[in-house]
């Protein structure tokens, strides 16, 4: 399911994740990206992504859920919006890391920032 682990990428750079229909039966799907540890979220039609870990204290926004276009921590119950990567009021920790997404035939693919 996970793409070919690229360990350096030119910033901008459009990186294969998986196919669509890895997303099919599920709303958060974890995938390395060119070396990135990253989610998958679907949510009301569309796929973003942000990074893996929660910025708070590390947890693993895979085992998280999502509603109404927000990603919740499984572990202390912030929330960080989609696309955006705000997070939550009432917390005082940095933004969720999110990546532009594409659909390109059956496949997902992330734009990666480089600079890995």
């Amino acid at each position: 399911m996970c793409a070919k682990p690229i360990l350096e990428v030119e910033a901008g750079t459009w990186v294969r994740a998986c196919r669509i229909e890895a997303l099919a039966d599920r709303a958060i799907l974890p995938v390395c990206v060119a070396g990135l540890h990253l989610v998958l979220v679907q949510d009301g039609g569309r796929i973003f992504a942000a990074e893996r870990a929660c910025p708070h204290e590390g947890a693993d926004l895979a085992l998280g859920r999502c509603a109404a276009g927000r990603l919740f921590c499984p572990r202390h119950l912030a929330w960080f919006t989609l696309p955006g990567g705000a997070v939550s009021p009432g917390w005082y920790f940095r933004d969720l890391r999110t990546y532009p997404v594409r659909i390109e035939g059956s496949t997902i693919v992330v734009r990666i920032n480089g600079g890995l």
